[in-house]
């Protein structure tokens, strides 16, 4: 079996139950944000060396690889897998057991940080980029109910382990000030 099948040199591609899509339909294009988080995600834990967090990320990457599989598919066909039921209140819990390990949040910060935090932070606008995306396909077509609160959460929960990554790096967030207006 060869990697190249030559079926979207036309610009369609084959969606989960056999029909064709052009590949910038919305659905492909949802369900092409969610596979670059996944990789984005991927990247982060390569510098990851908190093996809780890392856990978490490598669940997290199952995860999107069934919303994933959810996108390809149309009202015809159903996903061969489902999301865990307890998906997104996992990751709240994960979110919360970050989030109490913090400072309190006074104001904006700037994306950056550790190397970690930083990927972290390029991953979290990926998500949040997806959850637009899947957010405008459902506006057209059914989207599974778990899918976009996943997003929601997941977006806050990589915020959360940015700043954690940081914290625990020891090192300081550049906090956001709005620039003095001059008369």
């Amino acid at each position: 079996m060869k990697i190249y099948t030559k079926t979207g040199d036309t610009g369609q591609t084959g969606l989960i139950g056999g029909q064709r899509v052009d590949k910038d339909d919305p659905r492909v294009d949802a369900y092409g944000c969610v596979d670059e988080l996944n990789a984005a995600i991927g990247w982060a834990l390569v510098p990851c060396s908190d093996t809780q967090t890392a856990c978490a990320l490598g669940r997290i990457q199952k995860d999107l690889f069934v919303i994933g599989a959810e996108l390809a598919g149309t009202r015809e066909s159903t996903s061969p897998v489902e999301l865990p039921h307890d998906a997104v209140v996992q990751l709240e819990r994960w979110l919360d057991e970050a989030w109490s390990q913090l400072p309190e949040l006074r104001n904006f910060v700037l994306p950056g940080g550790g190397e970690l935090a930083s990927r972290l932070h390029l991953a979290r606008t990926i998500c949040r980029r997806a959850e637009r995306t899947v957010v405008g396909l459902s506006r057209a077509q059914d989207v599974a109910a778990p899918v976009i609160p996943y997003l929601n959460r997941l977006g806050d929960l990589l915020f959360t382990y940015a700043r954690l990554a940081n914290a625990r790096e020891g090192v300081e967030e550049t906090v956001w000030l709005p620039p003095e207006k001059t008369a």
